[in-house]
Parts: structure tokens; C-alpha cells; sequence
């Protein structure tokens, strides 16, 4: 909890059935305890307590790898969405990445804007938030966690998130952002329930909401105020929105924003709110 505004508030949705925290020390004590000495399992396995010891943590290293091992499939929902955007006239056409580069979608929009998508894995982890760079093309850059994690809820993985952007961004300089996604096949699904099914949009059978989208402030180091009640405007939100058949008149009802307040180059507090509909808001302060 943060004050009367807790971290889970960074976004209005929330998991069905994450393992409990108690389920999960169970398995971790039948992993690192109970089997360790359970010779007889072991040696069915062909395995000596010994050699299970010696390599546990490197088992356990190479299974996160493989489970984690998921880009491809990020990717694909990612170019699922990119892609509605082209078929509804958003954007005229984009570009992939480069095998090598960051992960990086270059959108060419109808108003001539190009829009820079980083697209990265669960905003808590450092890779995820902070080795990133801003393109000298890209007018409005944001990133975007394709984060399918239920280890923690939404608005907990995008308050990590955020902390750790803040460190990379709280001076000014070329690499700002202008914007936060937070969007991936498990939104909407019955294991993360989202508040704007009514406005789904159906892609290849699945029904896709709209997406939490956050406007970013740029740091200025002059201002102790930074979009604290997301007074910043930026173009792409409210098209990204108008796939999914949000009108401009609708489209800020469901941009949220993240603000801070600063003394120099040091965060004093930081707000995220997340809109779903008029009158409909949910906000993480601390």
C-alpha cells in the first residue's frame, strides 16, 4: 500500500486465480527442500541427492530462460495490434525491427507523425524498463510491457515500472518518453478481466480492449510539477484508441497519465491514473 492510494491502482484491472503467496513457498520448499531429500524419487530419476543439489540453481535458471523465452510470440501481438492500426487508418504503414536492434516499431501515422513503439517483456525487470533509446526519428516514443506475468498484479508491475523509467529519464536529455503501454493477450481474458470489454475489438477470433495507455511528462528540471494531473497532451493516445473505436470526444476518458512532483532532479511523489470511462478512474500515488 502507498497512503490511501495503493500500487495495485496503477491500473483498474486485476488477476483471477495468481497463485497465492503461500501456494508458491509450498513449491519452492517441495523444490529446494523435500525433494533434495527424498533419495529414493531421486535415484528412480537417476539422480543423487548430491547432483540434484549441485544443479538446482542452474536448472532453475535455464527453466525462467525458457519460459521467458516468449519474444516471438510478444512480438505477434504486437504486430496483431500494429496491424489494426493500419487496417483502420491509424497509421499508413510501419516497420519492423531489425534482428540485433531494440525492439522497435516504427509507426508512420495518417498526420505524417512517426511513433516510435519499444516493445519490452514485464516493466519490472531492469532490461525491461531501463535499455531502451530514443530514435532521432520518432516525434512521440512509448513503451510498451507485453506483460503476460500474474506473479503480480498489473498496476504493481507498471508502479515497479515507472520507478525504475524515473531513474533513466529524471534529467533532460534526448532520452525521454512520451508515453507507457501496458497491453498483451491476457487482457480481457477471463485470468485478467478488464473494465472495457464493451469496447473490445475482435482480431482472429479473440476480443482484444483497449489498451491502458499513460501519457509520460518529459523531465524539466525548472518545474516542480510534471503532468501531475496529466495536463500534457500527446497525439498518438487518442488514435491508438480510435482503433478500437473510441471517438475523440470518448478517447480521453480512457487516457491515463503519470505525474510527478520534483524538487530538482528529486522525485518527492509520483501518480499514475488509469481511466476507463467517464467518471471511471483508478490512481496509485506515493
Amino acid at each position: 500500500m502507498t497512503g490511501s492510494f495503493p500500487i495495485e491502482s496503477a491500473a483498474p484491472c486485476r488477476h483471477r486465480g495468481a497463485p497465492s503467496e503461500a501456494l508458491v513457498e509450498r513449491v519452492v520448499g517441495l523444490l529446494s527442500d523435500k525433494l533434495a531429500l527424498d533419495r529414493a524419487y531421486l535415484e528412480k530419476h537417476g539422480l543423487a541427492p548430491e547432483e540434484y543439489a549441485q544443479a538446482l540453481p542452474a536448472a532453475i535458471e535455464k527453466l525462467r530462460g525458457r519460459m521467458a523465452a516468449n519474444n516471438k510470440r510478444r512480438r505477434d501481438f504486437v504486430e496483431e495490434v500494429v496491424n489494426l492500426l493500419v487496417d483502420t487508418g491509424v497509421a499508413t504503414h510501419y516497420q519492423k525491427p531489425k534482428y540485433g536492434d531494440d525492439t522497435v516499431y516504427r509507426l508512420f501515422l495518417k498526420e505524417g507523425i512517426q511513433v516510435g513503439l519499444v516493445q519490452k517483456g514485464c516493466p519490472d525487470g531492469r532490461h525491461s524498463s531501463v535499455a531502451w533509446s530514443r530514435p532521432d526519428w520518432a516525434q512521440e516514443l512509448y513503451l510498451w510491457w507485453v506483460c503476460d506475468s500474474k506473479t503480480a498484479e498489473p498496476g504493481e508491475h507498471i508502479w515497479k515500472g515507472v520507478t525504475r523509467v524515473r531513474g533513466k529519464i529524471s534529467t533532460p536529455g534526448e532520452d525521454q518518453l512520451d508515453g507507457l503501454i501496458f497491453f498483451n493477450r491476457l487482457c480481457g481474458t477471463p485470468d485478467r478481466p478488464c473494465p472495457k470489454m464493451q469496447h473490445a475489438v475482435e482480431r482472429n477470433g479473440v476480443k482484444l480492449p483497449p489498451p491502458c495507455v499513460y501519457v509520460f511528462p518529459h523531465w524539466e528540471t525548472n518545474k516542480s510539477n510534471l503532468n501531475w494531473r496529466g495536463e500534457t497532451q500527446r497525439v498518438f493516445p487518442a488514435l491508438l484508441l480510435s482503433a478500437f473505436g473510441l471517438s475523440p470526444v470518448q478517447a480521453p476518458y480512457f487516457i491515463g497519465h503519470v505525474g510527478f512532483r520534483t524538487s530538482g532532479a528529486t522525485t518527492t511523489s509520483t501518480e499514475i491514473t488509469s481511466r476507463y470511462g467517464i467518471a471511471k478512474a483508478s490512481t496509485a500515488r506515493g
